[in-house]
């Protein structure tokens, strides 16, 4: 091997090689890298993850000189491994090339983000932290090639190194052909050796980018074992030695270099990673479906997002999303989706956008995107020859996109998810690349009414704008109104204070962050975690009055934590429909199509009734002006009306006034009828109103009455003038015509 830069004499460096081989063969100690390098064995692997702090504590100096010396530390460090190796198992020692060390722990002011990744980190051990947009495809990097020449029966051997690797001086790159004496040369493949070599992109974190500026992103190299851990969308930490590139223009090298992370160790930071169980956490999740079995759906819907106040139904839907549905892949490969599709439209301040935000804290992998900011690509995905870049849907593969202000995207960019939502997937063909990318997400999506506001004079259809291609597949629609209810908004306002007046126990006042600092904790391992996983799981929240209410203390929460851990325990199992169940729903949903198609046919008997009437109307009309003519007497007595109205002979005209219609009733009719239509027409101008009660109608005409009116009289007193249009009675009211 080339002799390390920086000069480093090989006095020094075997005094490293032997410090180091002191710090793993621990067997005296506490055996800890003894057993570490033995697992290794037994799993067939040759990274070994060494803690940083286990070195800081036997050999500060040397652990220094490791961080800040990173490339001639290295290579003595994975020499020393690879001679303890070889001290433990020698045949095992043979079978690989190089044997290579991983570092994880405590890095203190090496921890950083792509944007604090600065000159002063080269050469050094960094910890960066970010999220994966970018993966090249996997390709293999020749390490040492064996050549034959049939001319001399001689075999060549050629090791190569470059930027990437640890040594300080690359080799020539120049693969031989030919020998001094110009033998050709024959490649002898089986005997060269190869390691896979990829290179992917890391961005920074877009919660912790500052306000106003876009995220800045690093290289990364990633070599043998490392390559396809992870893929684009993963939140990962990379610890590696920050290395620049010399840049050429024109064949010279340039004063500007590119900077690369060359890995050494990848740990995933992903959520659906997070999660992990005991068997006393699975057991207390058994027993609270035991004894919760009759009202757990309502409990479990009463928890979920408990600073929104209401919105009942939303959140049982909600729920039902998180759990997800059955998928099934029938026999001939086509796929059902087990994913619930939910759009929210409405009024805006009904929380629609605090619901998302509360599924991205809780689902196992969710995605947030806008509808405005976002492209048909950037929500699917964009493939190129050499690397793939996935889109939010692509990202939240088995989990769910939340896509606020839906009906703000263009109407193209809103196709490209029409696939996603119906078949799981992204088909991308282009010219020599056809792409099938999985994107089996449920899409929970916030959107605002066509006119800003629900307009409820138009239908619902008009409202929300939408293709029905796209509505048709959204499983759930809910229309969220701003109703102004006085009691209603009490308790939100209510709720809502408590909110803002609530403060955690736990929260220190003026507790700041390091100055400086783009990254929450400075070590690859959360202190905090560790000891919330070795804390007991509460199943409920503890009964704060300000919180929850005072009023609400019945009425228990599920802790979020519970909650977490039950919904991904519930999603590995798979129920069966018994066959109640499918009758049931097989009989409910021709129900409900009959229903609608009992409805189309009402419209349209009614439509036909309409339509008979108004012809029916028209032909009275024309029969009723053929009578007007054969009977003057009938005009006669519809111009005495009228002079009455009009006020011939100066006299007002009355609505009281019953005379005229006596005058034309035939000779026969009793004195009877003539009385009772006295007596109301002074009930109607004593009480001054066009309209009176029959309760308070009898009353009136039978109080001075020496021969009252029996109700069976009253009535068919009312049904004659009600045929004579001088009354209409409803509803046991009697209104003046």
């Amino acid at each position: 091997m080339a002799a390390p830069a920086g000069g480093l004499e090989d006095a020094e460096l075997r005094e490293a090689q032997r410090d180091y081989l002191d710090f793993l063969d621990d067997e005296e100690d506490q055996a800890i890298y003894h057993s570490k390098v033995r697992d290794m064995i037994s799993d067939n692997q040759c990274r070994l993850l060494v803690s940083i702090n286990d070195l800081r504590r036997k050999n500060e100096k040397r652990a220094n000189r490791l961080l800040n010396n990173a490339f001639e530390e290295l290579i003595a460090f994975q020499r020393a491994l690879k001679d303890f190796v070889a001290s433990v198992d020698a045949t095992y020692a043979k079978q690989y090339e190089d044997f290579y060390i991983g570092l994880e722990g405590s890095f203190g002011s090496k921890h950083v983000s792509p944007r604090t990744l600065t000159a002063c980190f080269l050469s050094c051990i960094v910890c960066v932290e970010g999220i994966v947009t970018k993966c090249s495809l996997v390709r293999p990097k020749v390490v040492r090639s064996v050549h034959y020449c049939p001319a001399t029966k001689k075999t060549i051997e050629r090791r190569y190194t470059d930027m990437t690797s640890l040594d300080a001086f690359p080799s020539s790159s120049i693969y031989p052909t030919k020998d001094e004496e110009n033998n050709p040369l024959e490649t002898e493949f089986g005997l060269s050796v190869y390691k896979d070599h990829q290179s992917i992109t890391i961005q920074e974190m877009p919660e912790k980018a500052p306000a106003g500026q876009l995220p800045r992103s690093v290289d990364v190299i990633l070599d043998d074992d490392l390559v396809d851990k992870v893929k684009p969308g993963d939140r990962i930490q990379v610890v590696g030695t920050y290395r620049c590139l010399p840049g050429k223009k024109g064949g010279y090298t340039s004063g500007t270099f590119r900077t690369i992370l060359i890995a050494c160790h990848v740990k995933q930071m992903s959520k659906d990673v997070r999660p992990l169980y005991s068997a006393a956490d699975v057991a207390k999740i058994k027993r609270f479906s035991k004894s919760r079995s009759k009202d757990i759906f309502d409990q479990l819907a009463r928890s979920l997002a408990p600073s929104i106040h209401g919105h009942e139904y939303i959140k049982k839907a909600i729920l039902c999303m998180l759990l997800g549905g059955v998928e099934k892949i029938l026999e001939n490969g086509s796929r059902i989706r087990g994913d619930i599709n939910i759009l929210l439209i409405g009024d805006p301040s009904v929380a629609k956008s605090q619901l998302l935000r509360y599924v991205l804290s809780t689902a196992p992998r969710a995605v947030p995107t806008t509808g405005r900011g976002s492209s048909g690509v950037g929500l699917t995905a964009a493939v190129t020859t050499d690397q793939e870049t996935a889109g939010a849907m692509v990202l939240a593969d088995r989990g769910v996109v939340c896509i606020d202000e839906f009906d703000k995207m263009s109407d193209i960019d809103r196709t490209a998810i029409h696939e996603v939502m119906e078949q799981g997937r992204v088909t991308i063909a282009k010219a020599g690349i056809h792409a099938r990318l999985n994107s089996r997400c449920s899409v929970l999506a916030a959107a605002n009414p066509v006119y800003g506001r629900y307009d409820q004079y138009k239908t619902p259809m008009e409202n929300i704008g939408l293709q029905d291609s796209l509505l048709s597949r959204f499983d759930l629609l809910f229309i969220m109104l701003d109703q102004m209810d006085p009691e209603q908004d009490r308790e939100i306002s209510d709720h809502v204070l408590r909110m803002h007046r609530y403060r955690n126990p736990n929260e220190q006042d003026g507790d700041a962050m390091p100055l400086g600092s783009a990254v929450e904790i400075l070590a690859t391992e959360d202190p905090d975690f560790v000891q919330e996983e070795e804390q007991e799981l509460q199943v409920y929240e503890k009964h704060d009055d300000l919180l929850h209410g005072p009023n609400r203390r019945r009425e228990k929460i599920v802790s979020m934590e519970f909650m977490r851990k039950y919904i991904h325990v519930a999603k590995m199992i798979k129920p069966v429909l018994t066959e109640e169940a499918a009758n049931y729903i097989a009989e409910e949903y021709s129900r409900l199509r009959s229903q609608s198609l009992m409805n189309s046919d009402v419209a349209r008997v009614l439509e036909k009734e309409k339509k008979r009437r108004k012809r029916a109307e028209d032909d009275s009309d024309t029969e009723k002006e053929e009578d007007e003519e054969s009977q003057p007497k009938e005009e006669h007595r519809m111009r005495r009306r009228k002079k009455a109205r009009t006020g011939g002979e100066g006299d007002s005209y009355d609505p009281y006034d019953f005379s005229d219609a006596e005058e034309e009733m035939p000779e026969g009719e009793s004195l009877g009828l003539k009385a009772f239509k006295a007596a109301l027409l002074e009930v109607f101008k004593s009480s001054h109103a066009q309209s009176v009660g029959l309760k308070n109608m009898m009353e009136s005409i039978n109080r001075d009455n020496p021969e009252p009116f029996s109700l069976a009289e009253v009535k068919v007193a009312l049904a004659h003038m009600q045929d004579d249009n001088q009354i209409m009675v409803s509803d046991d009211i009697i209104f003046l015509i």
